[in-house]
């Protein structure tokens, strides 16, 4: 990979990428002394902000392939501010990566950044976030700099104050959100120190921090249990089993605009980046670590996905959903192939785009309604019919409904599991499981949006929202926008999006079979309207409607039946109802797991503290012992 960076020392170019990381932190910091009372005008300020990093980061993207060392120019910059420079010592840290992959992740952040500022500035009122632009603008360029950084150290600063800023996103107003916030919290700590390890035994095999310096077989105890280590690492940031608890939580009492930006968006790229490096570059996996990958992969998508199909709380399920599509990411790149990896990187892009749509879909209901309830809500479908379209267009997409993109990167994922069969490994003559339980997934995801519509827009409308209607036009042009790139990166996957953003980073390669995503898309085109021919010419619109009859009472207008009563059914079965059982209990949460353990391990020592003098004495006695046998 080295022949594709050369090392340069161009003033201009260090002081680009500098000025991209270092602006939205400097203007983070400066939020801070600005009064909440001035909310709206920190939201424009911000989107200022981010709309000037965005021109950056696609003239960068423009850019070639290059690696870009700050040392001179950090010293310099660190002289001038302060008379001295601080970082000396520190400088040769100070290298960024400028590659085709750092290039596309950036360019996505920027438009995430710029659509949930738009949103936030009528969504995000005073009180329900403290410090939200601050913390936002922050979030922003340490993204940029955690994706540009080759230093595996300097790319633990920026993860590091990202686990800082996902906590801080979140309200602790009531007892309920501030638990998810500690939740957090310490999932993400806890991950980021086992990451540590990991580096610091990358480093004691291959004696350099630069991403692009190492690659390491997992042939023995000690790489395999680096590899290990970071895998917990991007596991837990992208939310993937078993590591991925918080992130329902987080989507249920978060605002839908953290949501949207954090464990929908920036979360994923972020964890799946850091896994794209760890496979492409520092990494060299064996098919066992392969197998896993698949394993945990299957693992999340048909778990998560059936813990959404029984929520009754839309935003929890939209984070279960944000947990099941990692799976198919995971899935990806566990394949090995260029295909695997292009269809993974393109599925995270998706992903991303989809499920902060849906997100910001989400809190759109909530801002019109207060209600977060599936069961309490109903026939919205016309009193918000842009929210209601895009909603619609981000639970096709997600469901892999031709020709959308969900269909189109899930659809390189089956093929990357057929061609995989045809390799010697083991994993690969799992190739029918892998691929069965992919589309399973697909099919309940579908199962489970078909209760995310129809019971928030397309049942009927209760009383209580008759006056509802849109949310203002600076909500819902970050969905419209959403919903655009969702079609446009569906029809043109094939002949434009992949070649050109994803082939790049992955290699080259060729589709197999028949299909083509502009082909797909025209004869869904004809097939609707077709349908809107026939409709026509059939006069369907006669038809006559009358109320429920029943023991000479007409009772439709008083009477309903909840959407998600439909979904209850499958807590019925009886491995099924077991299993939910168990989940309610927690029994499948690693952080609630440990927190007993903790407890545990706590209260049994605290039962040795009897106040008996010869108790301690053994204590101190076995403790000593304890040290000769280690210093022996």
């Amino acid at each position: 990979m080295n022949e594709f960076f050369s090392m340069v020392s161009q003033p201009s170019v260090c002081t680009f990428l500098q000025f991209l990381i270092l602006l939205p932190i400097l203007a983070g910091v400066v939020l801070f002394a600005i009064p909440g009372r001035f909310i709206k005008a920190k939201g424009l300020f911000a989107l200022a902000i981010s709309l000037i990093t965005g021109y950056f980061t696609i003239s960068l993207f423009s850019s070639a392939a290059q690696m870009v060392a700050l040392e001179r120019s950090a010293g310099m910059t660190c002289t001038a501010l302060f008379g001295k420079n601080l970082l000396q010592g520190a400088e040769s840290f100070l290298t960024l990566t400028v590659d085709n992959l750092s290039k596309l992740i950036i360019l996505f952040i920027s438009l995430f950044a710029i659509l949930i500022i738009l949103y936030s500035i009528v969504y995000i009122k005073k009180g329900r976030v403290k410090n939200y632009y601050p913390w936002f603008l922050i979030t922003m360029g340490c993204s940029y700099g955690a994706i540009l950084s080759d230093n595996l150290i300097m790319f633990l600063v920026f993860w590091g104050i990202l686990g800082i800023t996902l906590y801080k996103m979140i309200p602790g107003h009531n007892e309920e959100s501030s638990a998810t916030a500690k939740k957090t919290l310490i999932l993400i700590g806890a991950s980021d120190s086992i990451m540590i390890i990991g580096i610091a035994m990358v480093y004691r095999l291959t004696g350099s921090y630069s991403i692009d310096a190492v690659s390491l077989p997992t042939d023995n105890i000690l790489s395999l249990t680096a590899f290990l280590a970071l895998l917990v690492g991007c596991f837990t940031k992208a939310g993937a089993f078993p590591f991925h608890t918080w992130v329902p939580d987080y989507a249920k009492d978060a605002p839908a605009s953290s949501s949207a930006l954090l464990p929908a968006s920036l979360d994923k790229l972020l964890g799946i980046y850091f896994l794209a490096r760890i496979i492409m570059d520092i990494f060299i996996l064996n098919e066992w670590m392969r197998l896993l990958l698949l394993i945990i992969g299957v693992t999340t998508i048909i778990g998560a996905v059936m813990m959404a199909l029984i929520q009754h709380n839309y935003k929890r399920l939209l984070g279960f959903h944000a947990v099941s599509q990692v799976g198919y990411m995971i899935l990806g790149f566990g394949l090995g192939s260029m295909i695997g990896v292009a269809a993974g990187l393109f599925h995270m892009i998706n992903h991303a785009l989809y499920k902060s749509g849906l997100l910001l879909s989400a809190g759109c209901v909530e801002y019109r309604t207060g209600e977060n309830n599936i069961d309490e809500l109903g026939g919205l479908s016309k009193a918000m019919p842009v929210t209601f379209a895009a909603a619609l267009v981000f639970a096709m997409s997600i469901s892999g409904v031709p020709p959308l993109n969900g269909f189109a990167s899930k659809w390189m994922i089956y093929q990357g599991i057929i061609d995989y069969g045809s390799q010697p490994e083991f994993a690969s003559k799992l190739w029918v499981v892998w691929l069965g339980l992919a589309v399973l997934g697909s099919a309940l995801t579908l199962a489970s949006f078909i209760k995310f519509i129809g019971g928030i827009f397309l049942s009927r409308r209760k009383d209580a929202f008759e006056k509802v209607h849109e949310v203002p036009a600076l909500m819902w042009i970050p969905l419209a926008v959403l919903a655009l790139f969702c079609v446009g990166f569906g029809i043109f996957a094939t002949n434009f999006i992949v070649p050109k953003l994803f082939m790049p980073v992955s290699g080259e390669f060729q589709f197999t079979g028949f299909w083509n995503s502009s082909l797909v898309s025209l004869l869904v085109i004809i097939s609707i309207i077709l349908g809107i021919i026939f409709y026509l010419i059939l006069n369907f619109k006669n038809f006559r409607r009358e109320d429920s009859f029943i023991g000479g009472e007409r009772i439709q207008d008083q009477t309903s039946y909840a959407t998600p009563e439909f979904y209850k059914t499958l807590g019925e079965f009886r491995i099924l109802s077991v299993l939910y059982k168990k989940a309610e209990e927690k029994w499948f949460d690693i952080y609630d797991l440990s927190k007993r353990f903790v407890l545990w391990l706590s209260n049994l020592f605290s039962g040795a503290h009897a106040g008996v003098l010869p108790g301690y004495i053994i204590w101190v006695c076995a403790g000593l012992i304890i040290m000769l046998i280690i210093m022996i």
